[in-house]
């Protein structure tokens, strides 16, 4: 899978998705939300995370957001904060092809990530987008909510 493969099926998947694309990252949030991105690609290194090394020809890296239950189902008891480097320290290797594993900066979040997933890979990521996406929808209907009650 490439990152467009990646971007078609998440536009065709779920329904109201928004693109942002910023410094080598698109963003994808549900409709209007545009504080929080229920999943990215990114495709170059940034100040923050050069974790997994980016910057190589033809390496890309899908973060999705999830539950901390399913986080934890994954990857054990929450992920330690991150280090004077900004990396958390999970013992997993950050650079590492098509495995899923924790996102380096975004963990203790319940952040998880995917550098260049083969296709057998995404098919697992799947159910987690869909995850990710469910949250943002619910999260916008709740701001929603909260204003509908203010105003």
């Amino acid at each position: 899978m490439d990152e467009h493969a990646i971007t078609q099926y998440i536009t065709d998947t779920f329904d109201d998705v928004h693109l942002t694309v910023v410094d080598g990252f698109t963003f994808f949030f549900h409709g209007d939300d545009r504080m929080m991105p229920f999943a990215t690609l990114g495709t170059q290194d940034d100040v923050y995370d050069r974790a997994a090394n980016l910057n190589r020809p033809s390496v890309f890296r899908l973060n999705v957001g999830v539950s901390r239950d399913t986080y934890r189902s994954l990857f054990g008891p929450d992920t330690p904060k991150a280090g004077p480097d900004g990396i958390v320290q999970t013992g997993h290797d950050f650079t590492a092809l098509d495995q899923l594993m924790p996102h380096p900066v975004y963990a203790p979040q319940g952040w998880l990530c995917v550098l260049c997933p083969s296709a057998e890979t995404f098919v697992a990521v799947r159910p987690l987008l869909a995850e990710g996406y469910e949250r943002a929808v619910q999260r916008q209907a709740k701001a929603s909510q909260v204003d509908r009650d203010a105003g």
